[in-house]
């Protein structure tokens, strides 16, 4: 279900909590409304659809995925600095990023897995995870 973006900052900078199970459709639903709008955004956090969980969701080219209880396991020594836009805030703002990141995760089946993003990925997982922890870039 495609739901509204939240823009609400007392909202959003409200740290998440984990994710169980149950929470699956929540996850689904944050990827049919980053769908609904992917000439705007590559990613989304659950608190941005008006769930304090830490969900967050990325489209890499085509593909959309969906992590539950994304956490950092492993990253880049060095940070870059970038600048980055928001789809519930206006404008950007300056922000540091690492170039790659390893991540551990529980995909839509509750699964745990763990991947590593590089580049413009990395920078959105990051951007998420950032959300998740009530922080707003």
């Amino acid at each position: 279900m495609i739901r509204d973006i939240v823009r609400d900052t007392f909202f959003l900078s409200q740290p998440s909590v984990a994710a169980e199970r149950k929470d699956v459709p929540i996850a689904e639903d944050l990827i049919d409304t980053l769908k609904a709008n992917a000439g705007r955004c590559v990613g989304l956090a659950a608190n941005m659809i008006g769930e304090r969980k830490c969900i967050i969701a990325i489209c890499v080219g085509h593909a959309y995925l969906a992590m539950l209880n994304p956490v950092v396991v492993r990253h880049a020594k060095e940070q870059y600095e970038t600048s980055e836009g928001c789809l519930s805030l206006d404008g950007e703002r300056p922000v540091k990023r690492y170039a790659w990141l390893e991540v551990e995760y529980r995909d839509l089946k509750f699964k745990k897995q763990r991947q590593t993003f590089r580049d413009f990925p990395a920078e959105i997982v990051q951007h998420e995870l950032d959300h998740c922890a009530g922080i707003l870039i």
